[in-house]
């Protein structure tokens, strides 16, 4: 891929106008205490009512018909292109990625995850005494049981016969015997979830393929899929845009082969699964169907059960051990400082979602935290641009805290009391990262995807979510990413050439640490995934992070691989470097089909069964501690062999 077409996509997708404040802006009434009590302002009723779903399809396509009409007349009054655009939000990303052309059940992770026991869909998983990497379009096994680390089986990570050129696998899962790929086709259009056997001996085999109608889930930071035991958790947009018959655009699957008809999709979600805020259409944006689908992996057969609310098409969803929330958002054009969010509740149980007004709009996932009695908070910039496609990379203006009860969120007809809000900081520079960290929201400004700059040093705001406590902390560089250790925070940024890695102690009110520096280094992965922490106690353990050279733009990481992964150890929040396992082999020819630019990543530190290893690229290193010291014992090398037919066997077998 060009770097000018990288560039050039981003400042289109990020360019899209934002949205702001409905007037008020957000206050700063806020009345907390410890237990996480929000304030009493303006309270909802507290009904217990939920979401109403349409009761029969009639219903439904008299709500589109509505909704069509008043489409219809606001076009006519402010010309086409705002009507049209919500349509073809993917374009951008379609067209830079088509040019660029017995069961893993331990309690033990390899994924920096959100929460404990919500897997998210990643490049590297654990199966037996195998790992799982998918990377390129491929799927290999690398065994590491009975002190090994030997390449075991790999196959296409797509269907058989046919083109994958234009396709795009993202992320993998691992559920007992079964990998799951999860990726996005343009070549035969929305969500593409392919299965595969896999034996205690790490021997693969593709077993089947199911598609899902939908627009692309693409998100700079966000994962599209999550596993909850045996449960594949997954969110799918679908934009309806102004089809005359808006039902043709619903979630529906088919399982693939190569004769496959659109009239063999079935669907996913209908009226009854589909539900709406209690607000006048006319008050509402509804052009976008926001579905999360469950499916059971449980059976070989694949079984699929969606639920659907209609919203604003921007969106940042965020998956907690209970439900899935989604922030919806509408795209403004013209800057009338007019903007209509409603945040969703979709319980995991199957029950019906709820809803609440808001204001703003939160920067990605990690903006979210659902505490104990279901109370969420969530970090929000009065000029959010959602997540999809570089969503998360530009948001600008005014922040806020928001606490909601759950008994906050009911049919969708009341919105958050304005006392609920609470004034916060803002932060300079438009790219922004956020993490609660136990009873902190942590937050601050860096270079993301943008070349890496000299700095005077950059501040770091900790809000308590508890009590509303705010601090106000210097450090010495950008704040390009944020990350939990234990009880404690680090976070990483840049000053010039170096790489910052700044511990953040949060016991009692948080305070910075002195840092540790990695002269002549810049950050080799972007993804929330490429950060790994293991602890050894609650005030020691080792954390590890690709590095690569000094200087480099953080889009370098889709077409460059790290150089090496550095390992810190951490005692009592005072860091020492243990080591550097180094890339050797960066420039082999793989021969590669699909998915030819590391969206995803391609390097990651792994901590398993007392164990160091790390991922780069098609290299994995191993490595031993002695003496606090990480020596390099041994590696292996599973670049495939160049291209091979596509014929769902071993490539290495």
């Amino acid at each position: 891929m060009k770097k000018s077409l990288v560039v050039g996509s981003l400042i289109l997708a990020s360019g899209l106008a934002a949205f702001s404040f409905q007037g008020y802006g957000f206050l700063g009434l806020w009345d907390g205490d410890s237990e996480g009590t929000s304030g009493q302002a303006n309270l909802p009723a507290k009904t217990g009512k939920t979401m109403r779903a349409f009761t029969s399809d009639a219903e439904l396509k008299e709500y589109f018909k509505k909704f069509q009409e008043k489409s219809r007349r606001q076009r006519e009054e402010n010309g086409s292109f705002a009507a049209d655009s919500a349509a073809n939000q993917a374009a951008p990303m379609a067209a830079a990625k088509s040019e660029t052309k017995s069961g893993a059940k331990d309690d033990e992770s390899i994924t920096n995850s959100q929460h404990a026991g919500v897997d998210e869909g990643g490049i590297v998983k654990v199966h037996g005494d195998h790992f799982v990497i998918l990377r390129r379009g491929r799927l290999f096994t690398v065994k590491f049981g009975g002190n090994s680390l030997e390449p075991e089986s790999s196959v296409n990570a797509y269907p058989p016969n046919i083109d994958p050129s234009s396709d795009w696998y993202d992320e993998m899962l691992v559920s007992r015997n079964t990998v799951v790929v999860i990726g996005y086709s343009y070549g035969r259009g929305g969500t593409e979830i392919n299965l595969f056997d896999i034996d205690e001996g790490g021997h693969l085999a593709y077993r089947s393929t199911y598609h899902l109608r939908s627009n692309d889930y693409y998100s700079s930071r966000n994962y599209a899929s999550r596993l909850i035991g045996d449960k594949l958790v997954f969110y799918t947009p679908e934009y309806m845009g102004y089809y005359t018959d808006a039902q043709q655009q619903f979630p529906a699957v088919r399982k693939w082969h190569r004769r496959a008809k659109d009239n063999e999709f079935k669907p996913v979600v209908t009226a009854t699964d589909i539900y709406r805020a209690e607000r006048p259409v006319e008050e509402s944006s509804v052009s976008a169907l926001h579905t999360v689908t469950v499916c059971d992996l449980a059976s070989r057969d694949m079984s699929c059960k969606g639920t659907a609310v209609l919203g604003a098409p921007g969106r940042v969803f965020y998956v907690s051990p209970k439900s899935v929330y989604v922030w919806t958002s509408n795209w403004s054009y013209g800057g009338d400082g007019k903007q209509q969010s409603m945040l969703y509740k979709l319980p995991l149980d199957g029950s019906a979602p709820s809803a609440i007004g808001v204001d703003g709009g939160p920067i990605d996932q990690f903006s979210f935290l659902e505490s104990d009695r279901d109370q969420l908070n969530v970090l929000v910039r009065s000029d959010g641009r959602g997540e999809q496609m570089w969503g998360s990379e530009k948001s600008t203006g005014d922040t806020a805290l928001l606490r909601l009860d759950a008994d906050k969120f009911t049919d969708g007809a009341d919105d958050a009391p304005r006392g609920d809000y609470l004034d916060v900081p803002n932060v300079e520079g438009y790219t922004m990262q956020n993490r609660f960290v136990g009873d902190y929201v942590l937050y601050g400004s860096g270079n993301g995807w943008g070349a890496q700059k000299q700095t005077d040093g950059a501040n770091l705001f900790g809000v308590n979510w508890k009590n509303g406590d705010l601090s106000r902390l210097n450090l010495d560089h950008s704040v390009d990413r944020i990350e939990q250790l234990g009880n404690a925070a680090v976070v990483v940024g840049t000053n010039g050439a170096d790489l910052y890695f700044s511990p953040i102690r949060l016991e009692r009110s948080p305070k910075v640490r002195p840092s540790y520096i990695r002269k002549n280094a810049s950050q080799g992965e972007l993804r929330s995934h490429g950060f790994f922490y293991k602890p050894d106690d609650e005030n020691s353990g080792v954390l590890g992070l690709p590095i690569a050279r000094e200087g480099r733009a953080g889009y370098r990481h889709l077409v460059e691989d790290s150089a090496a992964i550095i390992f810190l150890r951490n005692e009592g929040l005072s860091f020492s470097q243990a080591g550097e396992l180094e890339a050797r082999n960066s420039t082999a020819s793989d021969g590669c089909r699909a998915s030819c630019v590391d969206w995803y990543g391609n390097a990651r530190p792994i901590f398993y069964r007392g164990r160091i290893f790390a991922l780069l690229g098609y290299e994995l290193v191993e490595g031993r501690m002695k003496n606090g010291r990480l020596g390099e014992t041994r590696r292996t090398n599973f670049t495939p062999r160049g291209w091979w037919p596509n014929d769902g066997r071993s490539e290495q077998d």
